[in-house]
């Protein structure tokens, strides 16, 4: 009697859970935050196609901006970091400067 009970608390069972307030097994959605989603919908009225390609086009503008920025500040920084290393490694003429050339007279 002692092996049988020790043999079926070591094999376990598995218990089905089953949701609270569902309907013939499947769950039951939960409940709007909002009363009346009518006014978000969106029908008031004729979509406006010139003002709507004018913002897709604005968008297009910003993000393209935003890219061309964000590579300029990465080549920056990896010049920086180039001359940064140049410099702290002890050479000379790491970074170049630029004299103008004036005339002899």
């Amino acid at each position: 009697m002692a092996e049988q009970s020790s043999a079926s608390n070591q094999e376990g069972r598995v218990l089905r859970f089953r949701p609270r307030g569902s309907t013939f097994g499947r769950p039951l959605p939960p409940p709007s935050p909002v009363k009346d989603l009518g006014k978000y919908e969106g029908d008031a009225g004729p979509d406006d196609y010139r003002h709507r390609m004018i913002m897709n086009i604005a968008g297009l503008v910003v993000v393209v901006f935003l890219m061309v920025v964000g590579i300029w500040i990465a080549n920056t920084m990896a010049q920086m970091r180039k001359n940064q290393d140049c410099v702290l490694s002890g050479r000379r003429g790491c970074t170049p400067v630029e004299v103008p050339i004036q005339p002899r007279w």
